[in-house]
């Protein structure tokens, strides 16, 4: 039979309610000044090399997969048109980061990475260790980036979790044994690492740190699980779960720093699909949000954002996440 259950007025004004958030750029839905957050200073620069992956996760927060090409590849002359205006407008970063899909998927790929270093930037590598990386012509590539540039760049890999039970439910049957096959490679050849792992396995963080502590210890990884940059755990974002807006008053209720959230000091290069240019978003989390499309170029992209997203709320201000070194 169909549920034919009448909703009551206050269910009806909590649906009302959540139809209104995050839909003004300057007031919440209760009509409290919305929290925005300034560039303090261009400290990462991000570049999502396209979409397209060689697995899909269950919980990818961009989408990515062996179809997806929203994103389409950048070149390395889109790149160098970035690098060139950090140069120009003397903008002080030091940091770029290259994240997917899994980047080496992307054929210009090792040029990008040999450009970049080559001027001086410290160069953070998103990848999955799986078998795009493992190819023997970009395996050789990496070698030598390694012999020129050494720790300049450093190599992140995702481990969804120590266990590979909770890693391939996440990525599919038999993805941790190749991640780590890729990790171990990287490992021997002495490459500077970090690890990304997720917050979605209901454990506690010290348990957490615990498991990979001792995941590192049994391959000999240089890696100190207590340390946040050599193993970051990034909050979970899930899109069922409500979340409060940020008012200019949570700062002080909260104690936290505008300055402490991703969009104060980056943003993220992406080309759209169809689009006959990059273009520059106000951050990693939102690159097909046309809200948070700030124009072709950084000097454009240096205006204020406005906290006017869930991930704002669930994986910033909130969750306390970054996705920078």
């Amino acid at each position: 039979m169909t549920d034919l259950t009448l909703k009551t007025p206050d269910q009806m004004a909590e649906d009302a309610h959540r139809l209104l958030k995050f839909s003004d750029p300057q007031l919440t839905a209760k009509g409290e000044q919305r929290a925005h957050v300034a560039l303090q200073k261009l400290e990462t620069l991000w570049f999502n090399t396209g979409t397209l992956c060689n697995i899909e996760c269950v919980n990818c927060y961009i989408l990515s997969s062996p179809t997806n090409d929203r994103l389409v590849y950048l070149s390395t002359a889109d790149v160098l048109g970035y690098l060139d205006e950090i140069a120009t407008n003397t903008l002080g970063t030091e940091e770029i980061g290259f994240t997917g899909g899994e980047p080496f998927m992307n054929p210009d790929m090792l040029p990008i990475l040999d450009e970049t270093l080559a001027r001086g930037f410290r160069v953070l590598m998103l990848t999955n260790a799986m078998a795009p990386m493992m190819r023997p012509k970009v395996k050789a590539g990496l070698l030598t980036l390694k012999e020129r540039y050494g720790d300049q760049l450093t190599m992140r890999v995702s481990l969804d979790h120590y266990s590979a039970d909770l890693h391939d439910q996440e990525r599919g049957a038999g993805s941790f044994a190749k991640a780590m096959v890729g990790l171990r490679w990287l490992s021997a050849h002495g490459f500077s690492l970090d690890i990304a792992g997720r917050t979605c396995w209901h454990e506690a963080e010290d348990e957490a740190r615990a498991g990979y502590k001792e995941l590192f210890a049994t391959e000999e990884l240089n890696l100190d699980a207590d340390n946040a940059t050599d193993l970051v755990l990034f909050p979970e974002m899930d899109d069922t779960q409500d979340v409060p807006e940020i008012t200019t008053a949570c700062w002080g209720i909260l104690d936290v720093e505008p300055s402490s959230v991703m969009c104060a000091t980056s943003r993220m290069v992406v080309k759209r699909k169809g689009a006959g240019h990059a273009s520059v978003a106000a951050c990693t989390l939102l690159p097909y949000d046309d809200r948070f499309d700030l124009g072709a170029s950084l000097e454009e992209a240096a205006e204020p954002i406005s906290l006017n997203h869930a991930h704002c709320a669930r994986f910033c201000v909130l969750g306390g996440g970054s996705c920078s070194g």
